[in-house]
């Protein structure tokens, strides 16, 4: 059974889950069934499997929804013989798995297009032993982390001291599985129910080369990826073409491949004339009035660039390589190109930003409001989440980000900029989630059912620290009572201090990412 921990319509839109399911199902030695909240495949009457691709840290409280559907123990201590594998993958877990870990028994780290067959032909090798047996046997593959054979071990004050395996044939650290092949992912799955209808997404590149200070999808999934035009990009968009005429090219700055122009260029061709294109973000400095006439020709509306902060110091602070002129340049060219629509993606509370660097922002979009009358501008801004393997891993949510986003709707709303910021409250729960330990483990027990509620979450908290939860087991070890919420959520923490992902491997060290990271702060 593979899971997706959102109904149907989000779910088949996720071009990573899509790409698992076609991996899995084209095995003659699997059956594989689908599942998602509000609908599934029959189910077997007995599954041996069961995975969760997980992207988003407020979607992992619903695995646990998921399991008791379908009767599967949430806890993996609490499994047995009889009951399935569960396992999962996605950029959540392998950059901290551990808030998660007790409730699955084997974690992919990385990049599945290797590992995810590696994992299932060495189950395969010893479907027969007990499951002891099998977890053991998994443990010693490259990229697959076994939560119950590495212990948590704290210090008397409840800080985090180690996570250690718990026998001798176990690797002390895991690494990420990197996929470096030629070609990276397109849609196996084309239907007018998903939440993009019809559309064929080809992956264009994967990772970003500009590593801004607090980018996931760029420091975790390094080295920056391009497949070529002609052995790559222009098989996979033909393969969906025969089945669609809507084209979703996706990737963190989809531009930056060295070959984009070239592959603008084949798609102005007569026989695409009725050919509907959409890229997912661009990068401004790239934004050229032949980029937006090339995507204007084909059906595009409008372009979406990310400025992180109107504040060229702020900027200079995430290392987010973009000037002012150069953001202007772009709203000048999108329009110039025919397109009718500009979204720019900010963040508030980044590390030393100040008010005015907020204030920044506004004043650049009401500039570029005037400068590009008749184009539609919409900001989407959220708050700074620190994230695991990141240079700003060791950072806190600031509270005046709550402030700031209500900055940002006064100065604009009125001036007829629509505005689309994310909850900081729920901001404040996805940094809780990416940066727990196994400790948050029985907190997300506790709050099922009040998931969708903030008053919820913090109510389980609560109680955690109260001692008030039933007492948990990991890896043999009694989780204590989890630290302050402060500590978790807010506190800048010491670059010297055990992180929950420490025994993990991502492409660049600890070290490195602190040097990064004062690198940043040198400049603010």
């Amino acid at each position: 059974m593979l899971a997706f921990p959102s109904t149907y319509t989000v779910g088949i839109t996720s071009l990573g889950y899509q790409i698992v399911w076609a991996t899995l199902a084209m095995r003659p030695d699997l059956d594989v069934r689908r599942l998602f909240t509000d609908q599934g495949d029959p189910p077997h009457r007995h599954c041996d499997l069961f995975g969760l691709s997980l992207s988003w840290e407020l979607d992992g409280p619903v695995l646990l929804d998921l399991l008791e559907q379908q009767r599967i123990p949430i806890w993996s201590a609490d499994r047995s013989d009889n009951d399935p594998l569960v396992f999962g993958g996605g950029p959540v877990l392998t950059a901290n798995p551990e808030p998660l870990a007790p409730f699955f028994d084997v974690v992919l780290l990385g990049d599945g297009e290797e590992l995810l067959p590696a994992f299932i032909d060495a189950l395969q090798s010893v479907r027969d032993q007990p499951r002891a047996q099998q977890l053991r046997h998994l443990a010693r593959i490259p990229g697959i982390y076994v939560p119950a054979l590495y212990a948590p071990r704290y210090d008397p004050d409840g800080c985090l001291r180690s996570i250690e395996p718990i026998e001798a044939d176990c690797p002390e650290r895991i690494a990420k599985q990197t996929w470096r092949g030629n070609s990276l992912s397109h849609s196996t799955v084309i239907t007018p129910e998903a939440a993009w209808p019809d559309i064929h997404m080809v992956e264009v590149v994967r990772s970003c080369p500009e590593l801004c200070r607090f980018c996931l999808a760029s420091y975790l999934t390094l080295p920056f990826r391009t497949p070529s035009l002609d052995d790559g990009l222009i098989p996979a968009v033909e393969k969906g073409l025969t089945a669609t005429r809507r084209l979703g090219l996706l990737g963190a700055s989809v531009t930056q491949h060295p070959q984009f122009s070239e592959l603008l260029h084949w798609l102005g061709q007569d026989r695409f004339e009725d050919l509907r294109v959409s890229v997912s973000s661009v990068r401004a400095a790239t934004v050229t009035p032949d980029l937006a006439q090339g995507l204007a020709r084909r059906g595009s509306k409008s372009l979406t660039i990310a400025i992180e902060s109107g504040s060229e110091r702020m900027r200079g602070v995430v290392n987010k390589k973009l000037s002012t002129s150069e953001i202007e340049a772009a709203a000048r060219h999108a329009k110039q190109g025919g397109l009718s629509g500009l979204k720019l993606y900010g963040m508030v509370g980044l590390p030393a930003e100040e008010e005015s660097d907020v204030e920044d922002t506004a004043s650049l979009l009401l500039d570029l409001k005037k400068a590009t009358p008749g184009l539609r501008l919409t900001l989407g801004v959220s708050t700074f989440v620190p994230k695991a393997h990141t240079p700003f891993q060791w950072q806190g949510v600031r509270p005046e980000a709550e402030k700031r986003l209500k900055l940002l709707a006064k100065r604009l709303k009125p001036k007829g900029i629509e505005l689309r910021p994310e909850s900081y409250g729920w901001s404040v729960i996805q940094a809780l989630l990416s940066r727990s330990d196994r400790r948050l483990a029985p907190v997300i027990a506790a709050v099922r059912g009040s998931q969708d509620s903030l008053g919820g979450w913090k109510k389980a908290y609560r109680a955690a620290r109260a001692g008030e939860l039933p007492s948990t087991t990991s890896a043999g070890v009694t989780l204590p009572v989890p630290p302050p919420w402060e500590q978790v959520v807010h506190d800048v923490w010491d670059e010297q201090m055990v992180l929950p992902w420490t025994h993990l491997d991502a492409p660049l060290s600890a070290s490195t990412l602190a040097a990064h990271q004062r690198q940043a702060l040198d400049l603010a």
